[in-house]
C-alpha cells in the first residue's frame, strides 16, 4: 500500500486508495457503453463486431493503463464516439472505401501523434488555447455530458419541428431516470461515498426487476483475441490525396478532442495551474497517441481522453491509480461482456446529468462584459452540445477569438499560435472538413 502511495502519490494529492478503487469503477461504468457500442457502428463498415469488441477493450486499456502509470491522470481512453461516426459513415461509407483504408489511416495518424507528442507541439498548443476557451471547455463539456445523460434517460428526444423536445415524462424510462437523479443529487449533497456508483446500481437493478432491461442471462463469457481486424492495414493508397485528407481528419479530431476533455475534467480535478495550463499534458497526449495507434492494430477506429472520467474524478479519484483501475476494468470486462450488456443508458444517464451540473462553474469566471472574451466562450459552450462534438466548440472559439481580437484592436492579447490555429481551422472547415 504504501508503494502504491507513493508511486501514485495519493495522499500528497489529497486522496486514498479506496477512494480510488471507487472512482475507477464509476468511471469505468460510465463509460462501459463504448464496449457494446462501439462495436455495433464499426460493424456497420463492415467489420466483425467480436473482433471490435475485443479490440475495443484492448485499445482502451492499454491508453488509460498509460495514462495511469505514465501520465499519472484519472482519465481513461477509449474510442470516441464522434471519431467511431466519421469512420463508419464519413470514410466507409460516404467515401465508398474498405473498413482496411480507415483503419490504415487511425494507424498512421496515432503514429503522427506520438511524434506531435514527443516534439511537444500538442502541449505548445494547449498551453496557447485563450483563457475563456479553457474556462469554456469546462462549461461546454458538462452541457455535452448533460445532453448525453438527458438523451439516454428519454427526457430529451428529437423532433422534426423543434430539434429537440421534452420526452414523455410518465413513462418507465424517464420517471426511473428522474428517481436515480433524485437519489444521487440526495446523496451527493449528504456527501455520501459512492453516491454515484450506488445510484448506477440502484438503477440499473431496478430496471431489471421492473422488466425495463434484459437482466443478465449469464455473466461470464470467454473472449477470443480478434482475428479478422488484427493488423488488418492496407498501405497501397497511403500516398494518395483521399487517404491524406481522411488521415488528416482523424488527426485534427483526436487533437482537439483530447485538448479540450484534458482541460474540461483537468480542471473539474484541480490539475490546472492559476494560468489554466495543465502539467504533463505531454505525457497524457502521448497516452492517447498510443492507445490509438495501438487500438488501431487491433481493429477499433482512434481512441480519445473520454469526457466520462469526470465522473470518476467528482468520485474523488485523483492520480493514475483511478485509471489502472479502469484498465484493468476493461481487460476484465471481456470475461463479463454479457452482464456489460444488460447495464442499461438509463443506469448511468443520471450520472452524466449531475456531472454534468458539477462543471458548470467554470462559466461564472468569464468575463461577460466583455464581448471580445464572452462571444468567444460562448460559443465554445454552445457548440459542444449542439453539434456533438468538442472539437468543433473549440474550434468555434479558437477562429472567434482570434478574429474578434483582431477587429477589436487587441491582436496582442491573442498568442500567436491562436492566429495560426485560426487560419488553419478555417482552411480545414472552408474544405469541407468537420468534427
Amino acid at each position: 500500500m504504501e508503494a502504491l502511495d507513493r508511486f501514485f502519490h495519493i495522499r500528497e494529492r489529497g486522496s486514498s486508495i479506496g477512494t480510488e478503487l471507487r472512482a475507477g469503477l464509476v468511471t469505468f461504468l460510465t463509460m462501459a457503453y463504448i464496449l457494446l457500442v462501439n462495436p455495433q457502428i464499426l460493424s456497420e463498415a463492415g467489420m466483425p463486431v467480436w473482433d471490435v469488441t475485443v479490440a475495443t477493450a484492448l485499445g482502451a486499456a492499454v491508453g488509460t493503463l498509460m495514462m495511469g502509470l505514465h501520465a499519472n491522470f484519472p482519465f481513461a481512453v477509449a474510442p470516441g464516439m464522434g471519431l467511431n461516426a466519421y469512420f463508419t459513415y464519413g470514410v466507409v461509407k460516404g467515401l465508398g472505401v474498405d473498413w482496411r483504408f480507415a483503419l490504415t489511416a487511425v494507424f498512421i495518424e496515432g503514429l503522427l501523434f506520438i511524434v506531435l507528442s514527443y516534439g511537444g507541439i500538442r502541449t505548445l498548443i494547449l498551453k496557447a488555447i485563450p483563457p475563456p476557451i479553457k474556462l469554456a471547455t469546462t462549461t461546454g463539456i458538462g452541457m455535452f455530458l448533460a445532453l448525453i445523460g438527458l438523451k439516454n434517460a428519454g427526457l430529451v428526444v428529437d423532433s422534426p419541428a423543434t430539434l429537440v423536445q421534452l420526452g414523455v415524462l410518465h413513462a418507465p424510462i424517464p420517471l426511473l431516470a428522474l428517481a436515480g437523479l433524485v437519489i444521487i443529487g440526495a446523496l451527493a449533497s449528504r456527501k455520501v461515498k459512492g453516491s454515484l456508483l450506488i445510484g448506477i446500481v440502484v438503477v440499473a437493478v431496478s430496471a431489471w426487476v421492473l422488466g425495463l432491461a434484459k437482466a443478465p442471462e449469464s455473466f461470464v463469457s470467454v473472449p477470443k483475441l480478434p482475428r479478422e481486424t488484427f493488423w488488418a492495414f492496407d498501405f497501397s493508397q497511403v500516398l494518395t490525396g483521399k487517404f491524406l485528407t481522411v488521415m488528416l481528419t482523424f488527426l485534427f479530431v483526436d487533437v482537439f478532442d483530447t485538448a479540450g476533455t484534458l482541460l474540461g475534467v483537468g480542471r473539474v480535478g484541480g490539475f490546472l495551474t492559476p494560468s489554466g495550463e495543465l502539467p504533463g499534458a505531454g505525457r497524457g497526449f502521448l497516452a492517447d497517441a498510443v492507445g490509438t495507434t495501438l487500438g488501431a492494430m487491433f481493429g477499433t477506429s482512434a481512441v480519445t481522453c473520454y469526457i466520462e472520467s469526470a465522473a470518476g474524478v467528482e468520485e474523488g479519484g485523483r492520480t493514475g491509480l483511478t485509471a489502472v483501475v479502469v484498465a484493468v476494468l476493461l481487460l476484465l470486462s471481456l470475461f463479463f461482456v454479457p452482464t456489460l450488456a444488460a447495464i442499461p443508458p438509463v443506469a448511468t444517464a443520471p450520472v452524466l446529468v449531475v456531472v454534468g451540473a458539477l462543471m458548470m462553474s467554470g462559466a461564472r469566471e468569464l468575463e461577460w462584459g466583455r464581448m471580445d472574451e464572452a462571444l468567444p466562450g460562448f460559443l465554445t459552450i454552445a457548440l459542444m452540445p449542439f453539434t456533438y462534438s468538442i472539437a468543433n466548440g473549440i474550434s468555434a472559439g479558437i477562429v472567434s477569438y482570434a478574429a474578434l481580437k483582431l477587429l477589436s484592436g487587441r491582436p496582442r492579447e491573442a498568442h500567436p499560435v491562436v492566429y495560426v490555429l485560426a487560419g488553419l481551422l478555417v482552411l480545414h472547415y472552408a474544405t469541407g472538413g468537420a468534427a
